[in-house]
């Protein structure tokens, strides 16, 4: 478990994954989001993480076990360390499709900072 309380996790939780379940489903579906990450041949990482914060978003704060509370955590940590190392050219990078696997669209808005 993270060294952060849970209202800590729920704070940047919600402020870091800022695409919807279905914005998020349809962008696993693209070869753009498959076209990314680490795996060993089969499902990167990051898009295997995708799918978990769907069903995480998709489920009531007071229902998630401690293994969602793990996981969240761990999407926020990337998400962090990876906004700090914004690229000189973001848009249609792997840098960008990488940070959409995990929920965070830093085009949107409120971006990374």
């Amino acid at each position: 478990m993270s060294d952060k309380s849970r209202d800590e996790i729920w704070d940047e939780w919600q402020e870091r994954v800022n695409m919807a379940p279905a914005e998020l489903e349809d962008w696993l579906e693209t070869e753009e989001s498959k076209s990314v990450g680490d795996s060993d041949g089969g499902e990167s990482t990051g898009h295997k993480s995708g799918r978990r914060i769907v069903e995480i978003k998709n489920t009531n704060k007071d229902d998630l076990s401690d293994n969602d509370w793990d996981h969240m955590a761990k999407v926020v940590g990337y998400i962090a360390r990876h906004c700090a190392q914004v690229p000189k050219d973001p848009e249609q990078s792997d840098w960008e499709y990488s940070l959409k696997n995990w929920g965070h669209d830093p085009l949107k808005d409120d971006g990374c900072a």
